[in-house]
């Protein structure tokens, strides 16, 4: 039942918490873009039965996500970039993310749910919860948020990139993306230690 995404906050109310953040990041596969995440403190009366993005049409992520900046106690953005990725690695660059979520939330919270196994760089209690997406209202949210955002970057690269199509397959590996990779080369926004772009990089001049 939907009231089950409630579990994981009200399991953190009984135990004295007042403000969970729910965070969440969108972009780890990607052969482009950032990596984008999100944290989401929702209240308690919040009733908008929202659920994980990846079940969810681009129009209705667009719907929720109006409605959960409308409603919810806070959100937080943060990203880390290509070339960030390409330095420390997709899952230090996708915990950095979230912890810069984390830092850019206006209403600090006093407690935790991170999507997926590994814990942030917090002293914040914290839990994480693998699928946390789909058991969680609060990283459901996040999630949302991080979704759109990251989206919404990406089509204002294709503007920049026209060749790559970005805005309808977001950077991620689609035979496309890949042939137009190719074709053309890689852009400032590739991740160049990816596999499906670094064998190319060496190969065709890159598009600057």
């Amino acid at each position: 039942m939907e009231s089950d995404l409630w579990n994981f906050e009200k399991d953190a109310w009984q135990k004295g918490f007042s403000r969970v953040a729910g965070i969440d990041e969108a972009g780890r596969g990607p052969l482009a873009g950032p990596v984008v995440s999100a944290a989401v403190i929702l209240p308690q009366g919040f009733s908008i039965q929202v659920r994980d993005s990846k079940t969810l049409s681009p129009k209705q992520r667009d719907n929720f996500y109006d409605k959960i900046y409308a409603h919810a106690m806070s959100v937080g953005v943060g990203i880390a970039d290509s070339a960030e990725i390409d330095r420390i690695n997709i899952l230090k660059a996708s915990l950095l993310s979230m912890r810069l979520a984390l830092e850019n939330l206006k209403l600090q919270p006093d407690y935790l749910l991170i999507d997926g196994q590994f814990p942030i760089a917090s002293d914040l209690p914290q839990k994480p919860v693998i699928k946390g997406d789909s058991l969680s209202i609060s990283i459901a949210a996040a999630s949302i948020v991080a979704k759109v955002t990251r989206d919404r970057l990406m089509d204002k690269y294709d503007e920049a990139y026209p060749q790559f199509g970005f805005s309808k397959h977001k950077g991620y590996p689609t035979k496309a993306h890949k042939e137009a990779i190719r074709k053309f080369g890689y852009c400032p926004i590739h991740r160049i230690t990816f596999k499906g772009v670094k064998e190319y990089a060496e190969q065709i001049p890159a598009i600057w």
